[in-house]
């Protein structure tokens, strides 16, 4: 929710979505890119089907619904790590064991992590976004999933929450993917916000992506190459 190609959250406004997205399932060369770029397990104690579920290959009924505490935290995006540099040493590890170069992967990441929102604050039924020293905040109910085919033949599911109050400026939508699809408490994720449902759904080369704030940029980095 933020936006890909320099697509980036209206200083006006967090509901403004990019008008140039790809349709969901005409997913695009970058998107499967995207994927296969997370295929990876955070967790080395999942088993084989665990681990095939990470990489979205899994049966309609193993989504289960999962509650807005599983990305209950405060978290840090990892677009201004990549832009200072900090993560330089992550593309190139992505470079010595895939099919682009240091700086291909640097440019596929800088599009796929745009964000001007730092921080994301989740207590309870409230989501607050932090950006340009200020914030917006609302409180979100379940609002379904939604389950994206791509072209590899793998699948994704999206958890999706519905501003029930809160901030006028704060998005109507946020919807969250994590390679997980039942509940569990992230680790780390990537979140799609705006005012249009269906239009988030077809975003697939923006994907601002979070992780704890109390992680430092060197732990980070490190857990991005441990897998």
């Amino acid at each position: 929710m933020q936006l890909p190609v320099a697509r980036q959250i209206s200083a006006l406004t967090f509901g403004v979505l990019l008008a140039l997205s790809a349709p969901v399932l005409a997913q695009t060369a970058s998107h499967d890119s995207q994927h296969k770029a997370h295929d990876h397990a955070h967790d080395h104690t999942h088993d084989h089907g665990a681990k095939e579920i990470y990489k979205g290959y899994f049966d309609d009924d193993q989504i289960k619904a999962r509650p807005l505490s599983d990305w209950a935290g405060d978290w840090q995006s990892v677009y201004p790590l990549l832009l200072d540099g900090s993560l330089d040493g992550v593309m190139q590890h992505k470079a010595e064991h895939g099919e682009k170069t240091a700086e291909e992967y640097t440019a596929y990441y800088t599009t796929g992590y745009a964000t001007d929102v730092d921080r994301i604050l989740i207590e309870g039924d409230k989501v607050t976004f932090f950006r340009d020293g200020g914030a917006v905040q609302a409180s979100y109910a379940d609002d379904g999933h939604e389950v994206l085919t791509y072209k590899a033949g793998n699948r994704g599911v999206r958890f999706i929450f519905k501003k029930v109050e809160g901030d006028a400026a704060a998005p109507g939508f946020i919807q969250f993917s994590d390679h997980r699809i039942a509940p569990a408490k992230a680790d780390h994720y990537h979140i799609y916000w705006g005012d249009d449902r269906a239009a988030l759904l077809e975003e697939v080369t923006n994907w601002p992506t979070y992780f704890p704030s109390s992680l430092s940029s060197e732990e980070i980095a490190a857990d991005m190459m441990a897998h």
